[in-house]
């Protein structure tokens, strides 16, 4: 009987090891192309109106504004509008497409909230720059202010994501004068493959966001505004932790923020249909340096240095997180809970979306909101 309990237990660790290994290598896995995995399934015209009948999911029926990118390359906008066609059926109006590209049944396409491809197409200017982060030069797009250039934004992407998806916080910077740098930084598919490709969660990419402040600062930034996207939220509050940096960075504007891997990691298993609970298994390939090195990475990942609730007395500007309350991959909770613990500097916003789609839910609130805490937080700098 020993020996038969000794057997399962011995069975139950490896087969621990065994989900928890993957786990952590799918959750560091290099960037890869996009997902085409849905089908248009009709066009209708209505009058001067073209929809997309499109099978029935929680993000086709979402209601906002959204971006289809097309497996030929296009992109295709919707609106707002979410039209009934049967039970698992929806349509949604199109707006504006790529070179008046007109989508036909049949095309795949991936859905999205990164809304803009390139700054032009969001409406803004921008002059492509290089940054050198000590490992390689990642490419960035610099935007000018109207300001007196002493008051600039950095944008940061999230893991899976890529820089134009911060587009959408960069029209808002753009509006209060900052001048802008939307950054990408190592193993994102734009920059420079570093090593295995693989994601460090923040801990390295670090270091490229803060080649970006360093290269603000020798433009002339007296002060600095850190834009996070998801990913990139927990890339900004490491940067704005670092003693080096205290005293420029003036403030934190955060969408779907991770604050604690572990549960973000959990939130993502429940997601994909597992135990949440599985994604404890993942901790000692990303934390124990054998293990880590095993799956890829350059070095263990210090989980803990990213748990800001835990850290929230440690948090030393002004932030504003912008969440919504359907994000099932980083939880609002965890948003809500660093809010409770720091009022004195948090200021929550809450919005019907999933996660990095709260400005998509509504442009307008969101836009509205940072531009009043910002105006609230940074008092123009005397023209010099």
């Amino acid at each position: 009987m020993r020996r038969i309990i000794a057997a399962g237990a011995a069975l139950l660790t490896a087969g621990g090891l065994g989900l928890g290994w993957t786990i952590a290598r799918r959750l560091t896995a290099p960037a890869g192309p996009r997902n085409f995995d849905l089908t248009i399934r009709d066009v209708e015209v209505d009058g001067d109106r073209r929809l997309l009948v499109l099978d029935r999911t929680r993000e086709t029926a979402a209601r906002g504004v959204y971006n289809l990118w097309v497996e030929t390359g296009d992109w295709v906008r919707v609106s707002d509008e979410v039209l009934d066609r049967g039970s698992d059926q929806i349509a949604r109006v199109v707006t504006d497409a790529a070179n008046d590209f007109l989508a036909s049944a049949g095309d795949h396409f991936s859905w999205s909230g990164i809304y803009f491809a390139n700054p032009a197409d969001a409406g803004l200017s921008a002059t492509d720059v290089s940054i050198d982060t000590g490992v390689g030069v990642v490419p960035a797009w610099l935007i000018e202010g109207e300001e007196n250039g002493a008051t600039w934004a950095i944008h940061i992407h999230g893991l899976g994501s890529s820089r134009a998806g911060t587009l959408r916080g960069a029209q808002v910077a753009t509006e209060m004068g900052y001048t802008s740098v939307i950054v990408s930084f190592r193993n994102d598919g734009e920059s420079p493959r570093f090593g295995t490709g693989r994601s460090t969660l923040g801990l390295t990419e670090s270091e490229d966001a803060e080649a970006a402040v360093g290269y603000a600062i020798q433009n002339g930034a007296q002060r600095i505004v850190l834009f996070g996207w998801s990913m990139g939220a927990a890339i900004a509050l490491r940067v704005s932790s670092r003693a080096r940096e205290r005293g420029v960075i003036a403030g934190l504007v955060l969408d779907s923020p991770v604050l604690n891997w572990i549960d973000v990691i959990k939130a993502n298993c429940a997601r994909s249909g597992l135990p949440a609970v599985a994604g404890y298994l993942a901790a000692p390939w990303l934390t124990f340096g054998p293990f880590a090195r095993m799956i890829g990475l350059p070095r263990a990942i210090p989980l803990r240095e990213f748990d800001w609730v835990q850290r929230a007395e440690e948090l030393a500007v002004p932030t504003l997180i912008l969440h919504g309350a359907r994000d099932d991959s980083a939880p609002i909770s965890l948003s809500k809970a660093l809010r409770a613990r720091r009022p004195d500097l948090v200021q929550l916003e809450s919005f019907g979306a999933g996660h990095t789609l709260a400005w998509n839910s509504d442009p307008v609130r969101w836009c509205s909101a940072v531009n009043a805490w910002l105006a609230k937080q940074l008092v123009p700098l005397p023209a010099t």
